[in-house]
């Protein structure tokens, strides 16, 4: 079929679809689905026979606003903030799923420039940490105890302290998102390097195995959080840049409420990391290897579920549901 013969024999269907989901009388939750799962098979159809056309844009728009409106008129078993950490977030998490990989894939190659910067220069360790980090991390080495650095100060101050030093730079990476996504990279490329210099300082002296289970206690979740941070701010200036078929006000406005949103669901993984720096990490010298790496898996693994996996559990279960456009 001709894309003007398609258009001209739905085209009164979806007028009717637009004035059920913007008119004031709107239909109930499952009129809207059954007119939505008819969408749906539109827009299949309009990706497979006219892939470029504003067909697709028109219909894929109108079927995103549906599934919003769908979410907010049909009853559900749980409450707005439970919906929020257990669908919103991770249907944003799939859709938006390509920042993340570039956030990670931008993350680990600053770490390898500061591991690899770190190994053919003596001086680049102590450019990137500083003199006195540098010298207090060695005399703790020739004591026996590679991570005392973690140990200084009280328990509730570290974490507390540690805790709003995180979040701090959480949001300055979101932010900075505004610069085109610039400003999110240099923060990346900060911090990337940094960890990079940091971690390999501990290979150079022979004690990568006695840092890894003390740092990573409380790294695997602080570390991964920023990536996810990073993300949202690559969102936001993608936003900027990238406006679709959006006006570029309409779509800054859609990137900052997106962003927001994956940004206030690294808080309580970068608040447990802080906790854990706090109380736990001061102790891995002492612990048994099987509890300190026992806590690092768990921590890696509880987060890599919720960003990495979940959503497109999530994804899966509302597609089959007809609550959300295919993807």
């Amino acid at each position: 079929m001709r894309e003007v013969a398609f258009i001209k024999t739905n085209k009164e269907k979806w007028l009717e679809f637009e004035q059920a989901i913007f008119g004031k009388h709107l239909k109930n939750p499952d009129e809207l689905a059954s007119l939505y799962t008819q969408l749906v098979n539109d827009l299949s159809y309009a990706q497979t026979y006219y892939p470029k056309s504003k067909t697709v844009l028109y219909l894929n728009n109108l079927a995103a606003k549906a599934f919003q409106k769908i979410y907010k008129t049909k009853r559900q078993d749980t409450n707005r903030f439970i919906h929020f950490w257990k669908t919103e977030v991770p249907l944003i998490l799939f859709e938006y799923r390509r920042y993340l990989a570039y956030a990670f894939i931008i993350f680990l190659s600053f770490v390898a420039i500061g591991a690899l910067s770190a190994e053919y220069d003596d001086a680049f360790i102590r450019l990137v940490l500083g003199d006195g980090y540098v010298n207090q991390t060695l005399e703790n080495i020739e004591k026996g105890d590679p991570v005392a650095i973690y140990k200084s100060g009280s328990n509730w101050g570290s974490a507390f302290g540690i805790t709003l030093n995180n979040l701090y730079v959480g949001i300055t990476s979101f932010v900075f998102g505004v610069f085109g996504g610039i400003g999110t990279g240099y923060i990346m490329m900060e911090n990337g390097i940094m960890v990079g210099a940091f971690q390999y300082l501990f290979v150079k002296e022979d004690v990568f195995w006695e840092s890894v289970r003390g740092i990573w206690i409380h790294g695997a979740m602080e570390i991964f959080a920023i990536v996810i941070e990073g993300a949202a701010g690559f969102i936001l200036g993608a936003s900027i840049l990238f406006p679709k078929t959006y006006s570029r006000m309409i779509s800054f406005k859609t990137g900052v409420k997106t962003g927001v949103k994956i940004l206030i669901s690294t808080f309580p993984f970068t608040i447990a990391a802080g906790i854990l720096e706090g109380y736990v990490t001061r102790y891995s010298n002492v612990m048994p290897n099987w509890l300190s790496i026992g806590i690092i898996l768990f921590t890696l693994s509880l987060i890599s579920f919720y960003y990495l996996i979940y959503p497109f559990i999530v994804h899966e279960k509302a597609k089959k549901e007809h609550a959300i456009i295919p993807n």
